[in-house]
């Protein structure tokens, strides 16, 4: 191939990639990654064919460029875990907020179709949440002692059993997702039909108060936890059904790793979640300050890591639309 050939075939391809380079911030890794690799083989090629040419040295000062800029990028050693959670998790985050305030508000709108549906039909509390429960929370309130059912059982096994369902619950409403959608929409339509009928419970008793000073505890993460894993669903199913510009299987791709991204910062949650329902929980009773402190700030972590922290990172890193 002639010189001149080669540089009209891939000029257009050279300006692209350094625009990707310079604006890396937009770009996803994925597409710098691919970048990196068509230039040094592009500079392979010349290095073979045109050994002394000006076009030789315009790749070798490019590859060398992308180089430096994946690299310093990459350079984070033992603060890789930190930079997980400072900048590729928020990043993530942000790009995919929309889908985070979707699966807010389908599982709100469930968990108010429950509030409703068990105040209008007076056997949808025990079908929702099955007699057996129903009974013995009744028993409960009866004995004055409405969260008495997060007081049995040993500590540690209660904290890890919680710990392995919450985990079962939030890959459901994730995996799920591939289904078009539909599959965590029906997660999230569950679980919020079963806390509105849950909360609705305890209002007909006169002791929701009482109650939810205990159950939120744990409950604020809880809820939390699978309203992301949640929106991670809808992210793998929205993306196959609306791509955009790109392929379905690309897309899909890209947005299950931000998926998967996301859903890694659960884990703390799942633990704390565990841990404040297995010991904690069960002392909703002893001062209703101590009850309230935990759920606030629980409430305030979570707004401020996955609402305010990501719009901050975005500012502070002029975060965009990206454009693959």
């Amino acid at each position: 191939m002639r010189e001149a050939h080669f540089i009209d075939k891939n000029k257009s391809k050279w300006v692209n990639i350094e625009h990707n380079l310079k604006n890396k911030s937009d770009i996803h890794p994925d597409v710098l990654s691919n970048n990196y690799i068509e230039i040094t083989n592009d500079l392979a090629y010349a290095q073979t064919y045109y050994p002394k040419s000006k076009t030789k040295d315009y790749l070798n000062e490019l590859a060398l460029f992308a180089h430096q800029t994946l690299y310093r990028d990459k350079k984070i050693d033992q603060n890789q875990l930190i930079d997980f959670f400072l900048n590729k998790a928020p990043k993530a985050i942000f790009h995919n907020r929309k889908m985070l305030l979707f699966s807010f508000l389908i599982f709100s709108f469930f968990t108010v179709i429950g509030i409703l549906s068990s105040a209008y039909d007076v056997d949808f509390i025990r079908q929702i949440l099955g007699n057996e429960y129903v009974d013995m929370s009744l028993k409960n309130i009866a004995k004055g002692d409405p969260a008495a059912v997060y007081k049995g059982g040993s500590d540690i096994g209660s904290s890890i059993g919680i710990t392995i369902n919450n985990i079962r619950v939030a890959f459901l409403a994730f995996a799920l997702g591939i289904f078009f959608s539909l599959g965590t929409g029906y997660i999230l339509m569950q679980n919020g039909i079963m806390l509105g009928a849950f909360h609705y419970m305890f209002y007909q008793e006169g002791v929701l108060g009482k109650a939810m000073s205990g159950i939120w505890i744990h409950g604020t993460i809880e809820i939390s936890v699978i309203i992301i894993a949640g929106a991670c669903g809808l992210m793998l199913g929205n993306s196959f059904m609306f791509p955009g510009t790109l392929k379905r299987v690309e897309n899909l791709k890209i947005k299950t790793k931000e998926a998967i991204t996301i859903l890694i910062t659960t884990i703390p949650l799942f633990i704390v979640a565990g841990f404040l329902e297995g010991y904690v929980s069960r002392l909703y009773d002893l001062n209703i300050y101590f009850s309230l402190s935990i759920i606030l700030i629980s409430l305030f972590l979570i707004i401020y890591y996955y609402i305010i922290f990501p719009y901050l990172q975005a500012k502070k890193y002029q975060w965009t639309t990206r454009a693959y």
